[in-house]
């Protein structure tokens, strides 16, 4: 249900390529049955959802009305543009607009309302600020029409300098931003040196200030309403656990405990596929003194400790020594073994790798580059096969030895590209793409020195962590750069053309358009950033996010149209790069804070401790630079043996390691953040309490030093 409902959602949006103004032009007849299975594709979805759902609480959820308001409005709106259309009369398509109303609320999407729902929350705060900057603005407007306009200045066109009071305004918006600086402050600071003053007192203040205050908004805002949702999760999950505990609790003694055998029951019902060894291992960290039971605080840990990923590790011959063992075990294959294994060989190929930056930048048509470049692919390739011979294959190309993989792969890509290459110039032929290939892939091998250096590991790791809450962040762009470039389409749509750079007919000079003629829009050849089809909106749109130049855009816009439409890119600027790049920004200092700072948590702890007590621990360390686990592989075995020599006898190879943290979600780090506040005897409040928790409640009403701290 899940793929078929994104696939509805990504035809319905799609839908927009084909439709007037399209990039690939489709009847109307045919776009618009497309959108009515569409909509029956999510009707029938909501039904399905309305039968597993008590009555109260679907009527309730205002997902389902907003998917149900939708539908209608978008059949009503294809009715009367279908009508109308019958009798030759154009009219907007205002529906459009709406469609990523699907992609935001169906139950599949809750990463992305949980988005929205930060911003909303952040509106309310954010919103006093947005109106003191305004006011700012409108000061320094006011006092540029009464500095400026009475001296009869023009600028570089030849136009009155700021002597409109809303032009004044748009161009002081456009200098928070500094995309016109300093064109903006030129005629008054060749008119009077003292007039810079000015700008940089208002730059200062509005683009140093006003800016930095914003994103301190933002991302304090984002913080505290993450922090509720998540104590939100924490209390409910403490809650369930003791409920859990009452149900299972018998009386030993004194206290109430779970017996061994429930414990054991419970953790196979709720992990089904959990191996002998790890359930053992976690069974001896919850009844530390072997009882025969587990006490309350142990099994309150139950959750997290089934969280942990937990490696069993199969400790394996290298192949070659079982096919000739006195060579592979002979002094000349040791010592080629331990040099492998030094970290002086991984700084010799550090330095290869510098050395082959530099070659790469040089001229590569002397014989002498060219020629290094095969020595250089040569020693790369017997790289991987010392390592080969080194490490047990199948743990070198394990499933999570990303860094493996892709050497690998770089180089034997580069080798063939290379050959490829050199075969076809003998042939006296040339392919450029060839060439091409062979110069990206030399350039991609210098990736490999971030696996050297144990700080570029961790940025790495750290953005592939955050990879799908990016995806979660480029689902909210795609929705408001969806939204603007419908608008944008039906407010701007045929108003600029691109022509050949062959045309030089004064139309073409113009865009197409006489209302551009003169303007910096046609003078900087901007003509095909237009709103002609959804593939150039999206362009424009980039280009209005970056910032630069957005005033050129904007004001081109405004020439062909009204000067109201100004009001179209100072909106856009307000909601993506103001509010949302600013939460995006948010979420990934949060992130980094969180990787860089966060100790291992107290379950953790426990669970490595006993590792190591029953002597079957793999350090980390022992992991790094291509040695992870060795000659290791994971697999499932009995646990038995009370004394250390049974231990070892019984597990026959068999070791444990906490996953490493580096395939932790942020989502997980952040959980386990703020759960560390709360304390393990704190039953949290009760369950009302708890689902109407607010972000005030987490913080002191009057703020001290003291109680802040």
């Amino acid at each position: 249900m899940q793929v078929a409902i994104y696939f509805f959602i990504c035809v319905d949006l799609s839908l927009a390529l084909f439709e007037e103004p399209a990039l690939f032009p489709l009847p109307f007849l045919a776009t618009s049955i497309a959108e009515v299975l569409c909509l029956t594709a999510f009707f029938g979805r909501l039904v399905h959802f309305a039968k597993v759902t008590p009555q109260m609480v679907f009527w309730k959820d205002t997902k389902n009305i907003c998917i149900m308001v939708t539908i209608v409005l978008t059949l009503i709106d294809l009715i009367i543009y279908g009508s109308l259309e019958a009798v030759n009369i154009h009219s907007i398509r205002w529906s459009r607009a709406l469609r990523p109303v699907f992609l935001i609320n169906f139950p599949e999407s809750r990463q992305i309302r949980r988005t929205f729902r930060s911003i909303r929350n952040t509106l309310p705060d954010i919103l006093y600020v947005f109106l003191l900057f305004m006011f700012s603005v409108l000061i320094f407007s006011l006092m540029a029409l009464k500095l400026f306009g009475v001296r009869s200045l023009k600028t570089v066109e030849g136009l009155p300098y700021f002597t409109d009071i809303l032009e004044i305004a748009f161009e002081l918006y456009v200098l928070v931003t500094t995309a016109n600086s300093p064109d903006v402050m030129m005629p008054a600071y060749n008119f009077s040196r003292w007039y810079s003053l000015y700008f940089i007192t208002y730059i200062i203040i509005n683009t140093y200030i006003f800016m930095s205050v914003f994103l301190a908004v933002v991302y304090n805002n984002y913080r505290k309403h993450l922090k509720n949702e998540i104590l939100k999760l924490a209390y409910l999950k403490r809650r369930k656990m003791i409920e859990a505990f009452n149900i299972l609790k018998v009386k030993v003694g004194t206290e109430f405990v779970v017996t061994e055998a429930q414990w054991k029951r419970l953790a196979k019902i709720v992990m089904p596929h959990i191996s002998s060894p790890h359930l053992e291992l976690l069974l001896r960290i919850s009844d530390e003194g072997q009882k025969g039971h587990v006490d309350k605080m142990n099994f309150l840990r139950l959750a997290d400790l089934l969280n942990i990923q937990v490696v069993a590790i199969n400790i394996k011959r290298h192949p070659l020594e079982d096919w000739m063992p006195r060579v592979y075990q002979s002094s000349a294959s040791l010592l080629v073994q331990r040099m492998v294994r030094h970290r002086i060989f991984v700084w010799v190929y550090d330095v290869i790798i510098l050395v082959n930056a530099i070659f790469i930048a040089l001229d590569e048509k002397k014989p002498f580059i060219s020629n290094a470049e095969w020595l250089f692919l040569s020693l790369y390739i017997i790289e991987i096969l010392l390592k080969l011979y080194t490490y047990e294959p199948r743990a070198y190309f394990g499933r999570k030895q990303f860094w493996n993989w892709f050497d690998t792969l770089i180089i034997i890509a580069a080798l063939v590209a290379t050959v490829a290459n050199a075969t076809i110039q003998s042939g006296n032929y040339n392919s450029q793409q060839i060439l091409d290939i062979v110069l990206i892939l030399r350039i991609l091998r210098l990736l490999r020195i971030i696996v050297s250096i144990q700080r570029f590991r961790l940025i790495v790791t750290t953005l592939i962590n955050i990879g799908p809450t990016i995806l979660t962040f480029g689902g909210l762009v795609l929705v408001v750069y969806y939204v603007f470039a419908i608008i944008g389409m039906e407010a701007f749509q045929g108003k600029v053309w691109f022509f050949d750079p062959n045309f030089t007919t004064p139309e073409a000079q113009v865009c197409g358009n006489p209302a551009l003629t003169g303007s910096a829009f046609a003078r900087d050849h901007y003509c095909k950033n237009n709103f002609n089809d959804l593939a150039s909106s999206f362009i424009v749109l980039m280009e209005l996010t970056v910032v630069n130049q957005w005033h050129v855009l904007a004001g081109g816009f405004a020439l062909v149209t009204h000067q109201a439409a100004k009001l179209y890119f100072i909106s856009f600027h307000i909601v993506v790069v103001i509010l949302i790049v600013n939460i995006f920004i948010a979420f990934i200092l949060e992130a980094f804070f969180v990787a860089y700072s966060l100790e291992k948590s107290e379950v953790e702890t426990a669970i490595e401790k006993k590792i190591q007590e029953l002597g079957v621990g793999v350090q980390e360390e022992e992991m790094q630079d291509g040695k992870l686990i060795d000659n290791m592989d994971a697999k499932d075995s009995g646990f038995s043996g009370d004394d250390g020599d049974n231990k070892r006898k019984a597990l026959k190879g068999l070791y444990f390691r906490i996953a490493s943290k580096k395939y932790r979600t942020v989502d997980a780090l952040l959980q386990q953040m703020f759960e560390s506040e709360i304390t393990p005897e704190d039953e949290g409040p009760s369950l009302d309490e708890i689902l109407n928790l607010s972000p005030s409640d987490i913080y002191p009403k009057n703020p001290s030093f003291g109680n802040s701290a």
